[in-house]
């Protein structure tokens, strides 16, 4: 049995000529349909709601006597509320429109009643308004959360935690590796010349041409699957938010989210080709899942597919799941809470996980660059604490200082004269009124918002780091003041040093 939904019209959003796509910009901007005015229209409580998939404080703020038929409320209730609505409110917020629309199946017409079939969505950023073209939110009141098995999913926590992680420097080339409904590629066409996106979902592709083309963002969509529609190709950045489900890959698969590979094979086949397809320095930043297997830790695991591709790498660990509540999260995100066949799929998934050796999940992301040097940098951590977003900077800024490091030899190093972050707090334990203290902790409250447990010397040297003293003098101070031998502190500090600057404590 298909527990997927079965669509009640086709799309075809071809039937949407380049005018109709200029009319339709056109009557979004001049309306203010952007994020800043809708959440302005419903109020924070409304919008609250919404995020947690309800609508009727939406639905009470949008039939407010003073808004109530105006455009922007009725786009609100059109399409994120997905609300019935009168003809006649949808013909003066679409002028001209209403008829094209349910031509091309966006939106259907039942007498005096318009509603949505496809959303269309206000997104942006701190410099953007744009719009994005998907596919209706499922579940919302409490309604059947099954969708087609082609569904093309909206502005989700997974593609804003990308778009968050993205490097924001000017490139070249960049690519959208499985674009989905094109939210990277709007953010990449901001600061790339060149923008290419892919994916394997042809309802996809369409979806992501109408939020480019509605956002006037040039971008190269490209149908296929992985690296197959860039073969031979090289890009400065590419971000993807891939299907990463770890799954027995039988039975129904939703594209968005399941690739039809095993496991986390998908994420390994992306991970190791990346090199291939990177300019040197370029970048690729993944969004993936991993297997923690019997008898191996996830770094290993994970690491094993970075040890030969000439990449720096960071690897970060957000969040481990055993594999019953893996397994209950995607058969929710199904839609399959209730349904006959959730006890079968429930079973099948946790026989195929145990067979498979999974014990566990990870959750997190990659971020590798290409740098062809002889002894790449390899960093996986599990950090599932708080992180400054965006993070993108501290990724860009964690590559500047391995690049820096690389080239330095500790005699260059304990000449340098480093500077402590001005975000660096210190925490000291123990017992009251002790001589010394039991433990020191370094705290940062700026990017990764890092934690770490240092000596009574490492303490005292980041504290002294201001520009003043070189390294070496910095030791030798310390030495004569703690009652070390300053030679053993040359020798043993200079790889704690680069630790401290790798991870942001001091730089230059």
């Amino acid at each position: 049995m298909n527990c997927a939904a079965r669509r009640s019209s086709p799309l075809d959003l071809d039937l949407l000529g380049a005018a109709e796509v200029d009319q339709l910009r056109a009557a979004l901007a001049g309306v203010d349909y952007t994020v800043d005015a809708v959440t302005g229209l419903l109020g924070s409580e409304a919008q609250a709601a919404l995020m947690r998939d309800a609508t009727v404080p939406g639905l009470r703020a949008t039939d407010a006597e003073q808004v109530a038929g105006t455009p922007l409320a009725t786009l609100t209730r059109l399409w994120p509320l997905q609300a019935p609505i009168a003809a006649g409110d949808a013909e003066r917020a679409l002028p001209g429109l209403v008829g094209p629309l349910v031509a091309a199946g966006m939106l259907s017409r039942d007498g005096d009643l318009v509603r949505a079939l496809v959303d269309v969505r206000p997104y942006g950023d701190d410099d953007h308004d744009w719009w994005v073209a998907c596919d209706l939110t499922p579940g919302l009141d409490g309604s059947d959360r099954r969708v087609a098995s082609d569904h093309v999913l909206g502005v989700s926590a997974a593609s804003t935690t990308l778009a968050q992680l993205a490097l924001r420097t000017p490139v070249d080339r960049a690519l959208d590796l499985g674009t989905g409904c094109g939210v990277q590629s709007l953010h990449l066409a901001a600061h790339a010349d060149t923008v290419v996106a892919t994916d394997v979902n042809p309802r996809a592709l369409a979806m992501a041409r109408l939020t480019a083309s509605l956002s006037q963002q040039p971008v190269d969509l490209r149908d296929g699957s992985l690296w197959q529609p860039v073969a031979g190709e090289t890009y400065d950045l590419v971000v993807t938010n891939p299907p990463f489900v770890i799954s027995p890959a039988t039975g129904e698969r939703l594209v968005y989210r399941d690739s039809g590979l095993p496991g986390d094979e998908a994420v390994r086949r992306i991970v190791t080709g990346a090199p291939a397809h990177l300019t040197p320095g370029g970048w690729c930043q993944v969004l993936a899942n991993w297997v923690h297997g019997r008898g191996q830790s996830w770094a290993e695991r994970v690491g094993g597919w970075l040890t030969d591709g000439g990449c720096d790498a960071w690897v970060v660990q957000r969040e481990v799941l055993d594999p019953a509540a893996y397994v209950e999260m995607w058969l929710a995100d199904a839609g399959l809470v209730g349904h006959p066949q959730w006890s079968s799929r429930y079973d099948a998934w946790l026989t195929w996980l145990d067979a498979a050796g999974v014990e566990a999940v990870g959750m997190g992301w990659l971020c590798l660059r290409r740098a062809d040097g002889a002894d790449p940098v390899l960093r996986i951590e599990d950090w599932p604490y708080g992180i400054e977003q965006p993070v993108g900077p501290e990724v860009a800024a964690w590559g500047s200082r391995v690049d820096v490091l690389s080239g330095l030899g500790d005699g260059e190093l304990l000449a340098s004269r480093l500077v402590r972050a001005a975000d660096v707090v210190q925490e000291t334990y123990g017992a009251p009124g002790a001589a010394d203290p039991a433990r020191i902790v370094l705290r940062r409250g700026r990017g990764v918002r890092r934690a770490r447990e240092v000596d009574t010397v490492a303490a005292a040297l980041v504290g002294v780091c201001d520009g003043e003293l070189s390294l070496a003098q910095v030791l030798d101070a310390l030495a004569e003041l703690l009652g070390h031998d300053p030679a053993v502190l040359r020798a043993d500090y200079p790889e704690i040093i680069r630790g401290l600057v790798e991870e942001g404590w001091l730089g230059w």
